[in-house]
């Protein structure tokens, strides 16, 4: 079992936009903002979830401003372990190219898995049982 994991942006944007404070993705970003668990950033990662999260329909839909994202960004940096991957030539190719610097910041550990709602990368071969779902993850922390 892993101890360490990575949440892809597409977890923590839904973890924002559910109206479910109970639904797997707001549970594991509240596990984030409380530090209930062991995660892991790079600066990339960090840097897309902001980037997501300021695009103009997503920020209608969750109505934070610049500021309260950065502030967001801030608590949830403060809690996680930064890691810098370097690009590795023996490194698993990801389903989609846009996502191969999550399977290099995999490959930084073999402790770590990443938390996903991508259902591309939740089927990929190259990373099985590393490679999981939000419910999976609240499962596993919270039974």
């Amino acid at each position: 079992m892993s101890q360490f994991f990575i949440i892809d942006t597409n977890v923590v944007v839904a973890g924002l936009l559910t109206a479910h404070a109970d639904s797997p993705v707001a549970r594991v970003l509240d596990g984030m903002l409380r530090a209930s668990f062991s995660f892991v950033l790079s600066e990339r990662l960090l840097a897309e979830y902001r980037a997501v999260l300021l695009r103009p329909h997503l920020q209608k839909l969750h109505g934070l401003t610049v500021a309260e994202v950065d502030t967001v960004l801030l608590d949830i940096a403060h809690h996680a372990i930064v890691l810098n991957p370097m690009p590795a030539t023996d490194q698993p190719q990801a389903p989609d190219p846009g996502d191969q610097f999550l399977w290099e910041l995999l490959g930084c550990r073999s402790d770590l898995s990443l938390v996903t709602g991508d259902k591309l990368l939740l089927q990929d071969a190259a990373m099985p049982q590393r490679v999981i779902s939000a419910a999976a993850l609240v499962a596993q922390l919270w039974p």
